[in-house]
């Protein structure tokens, strides 16, 4: 499939609530939330004001002239929070694009990106069950700490 990976421009940040809304992961079986669960305090720390930190970088990837996929970090106190000079990672693709090495191009650019701007590290969290745990390896996380649902993952730049 081919796409492209480029910045996200800022008339184009609140189309990250429809990423941030793919990214939670729902369990084989079970039903996907409403989308006004985004609108949580823990959820909304991913987005709101996206843009206006020095931290706040994002990609795209694109087919065609659509949107499919989106990886963002900024420096927040979120599930995969380490300390404040480490940025959490999200990445989301709309489920008919997953599969395709889209998730893994954007996590190789926006650790390229991260690196050229001087940060040491990345972090993230995800849930144990989550199939994405082995392309967050793939791409140089390493597990750092754990609870009873989630992975705490950290890559070195």
């Amino acid at each position: 499939m081919d796409y492209t990976i480029r910045e996200i421009t800022e008339e184009e940040y609140s189309i990250l609530e429809d990423f941030l809304y793919e990214a939670i992961f729902v369990p084989e079986g079970m039903p996907a939330p409403s989308k006004s669960i985004i609108k949580q305090p823990e959820l909304q720390v991913y987005i709101s004001d996206f843009g206006k930190q020095k931290d706040d970088i994002g990609l795209f990837a694109e087919v065609g002239d659509k949107v499919v996929g989106a990886v963002w970090v900024r420096i927040m106190d979120d599930y995969g929070h380490i300390d404040n000079d480490t940025p959490s990672l999200a990445i989301s693709l709309f489920k008919e694009y997953r599969g395709f090495g889209i998730g893994t191009s954007l996590m190789k650019e926006i650790l390229r990106v991260l690196k050229i701007r001087g940060y040491k590290q990345a972090s993230l969290a995800v849930q144990k069950e989550n199939y994405a745990v082995k392309m967050y390896q793939k791409t140089g996380f390493e597990i750092v700490d754990e609870n009873e649902e989630e992975y705490i993952m950290l890559c070195r730049l």
